[in-house]
């Protein structure tokens, strides 16, 4: 009766490893607002924006957000669905900043050209050769008839 106990507690236990072992991991892809990629937090219902990923600050509620096998040799031990890599090899930005209108890469490649494969501008753009570093092909329509020059051909100001 002990012989069998023993063996029963090491089959259990067996039982327990083996299913350590083989969990699948997590995909923690998701949508978060505005349709940009996501992180999914282990309650498997918050995704929070790729951008606030190692930000400092913990947006999951068990701060798998900040952990330091996700954050500790950024952008290499991030997720390659978080990272968009600029044009620039040495560049890189998250994925969520791509296509967002913003000049985030510096080069505009996370804008414009065939690495960023951006939709045209939105309604809430107009579409012109901007003079600012911040902005690539469009300027928010909100800067439309303010008075200061944002596209090269004053499009903004007459045309918008």
């Amino acid at each position: 009766s002990a012989t069998l106990l023993l063996v029963l507690a090491a089959a259990v236990a067996l039982a327990v490893a083996l299913g350590l072992l083989l969990q699948v991991p997590v995909n923690r892809i998701c949508t978060a607002s505005n349709n940009q990629t996501g992180f999914l937090c282990n309650d498997r219902v918050t995704c929070i924006p790729a951008s606030q990923v190692c930000d400092s600050i913990s947006n999951c509620r068990h701060g798998e957000d900040e952990q330091q096998k996700l954050c500790g040799d950024l952008p290499h031990s991030l997720p390659g669905y978080l990272v968009f890599h600029c044009g620039n090899p040495s560049s890189w930005v998250y994925a969520d900043q791509r296509c967002n209108g913003m000049n985030d890469c510096g080069d505009c490649s996370d804008e414009v050209g065939s690495l960023a494969a951006c939709p045209p501008c939105g309604p809430q753009w107009w579409s012109c050769n901007p003079v600012f570093y911040e902005y690539c092909s469009c300027v928010p329509r909100r800067l439309c008839r303010d008075g200061i020059q944002h596209c090269i051909g004053w499009s903004d100001e007459y045309l918008c």
